[in-house]
């Protein structure tokens, strides 16, 4: 699964980093999205997030109606 992230460079071998404004921390969580006006309902975008901007990008999100998922960054990676 490739991961949306806004600002990263998909050809950089570094550690994925937070999605949130100015953070560089090291992501743990995956928040599966989607916008329902504008994309498909199987369709997932993602934004990374560390322990601190986990809860305040989940509620971004969710006030919205977007959040569909949180996951953590391990298991979103792992084969199934």
């Amino acid at each position: 699964m490739i991961l949306n992230v806004p600002g990263s460079d998909p050809s950089s071998p570094s550690s994925p980093i937070c999605s949130a404004k100015g953070c560089r921390a090291d992501a743990v969580w995956v928040l599966a999205w989607n916008n329902p006006k504008l994309h498909t309902p199987e369709r997932r975008k993602t934004w990374l997030a560390c322990e601190e901007h986990r809860e305040h990008l989940s509620q971004f999100l969710g006030v919205r109606g977007f959040l569909k998922d949180v996951v953590l960054l391990e298991d979103w990676e792992s084969p199934e």
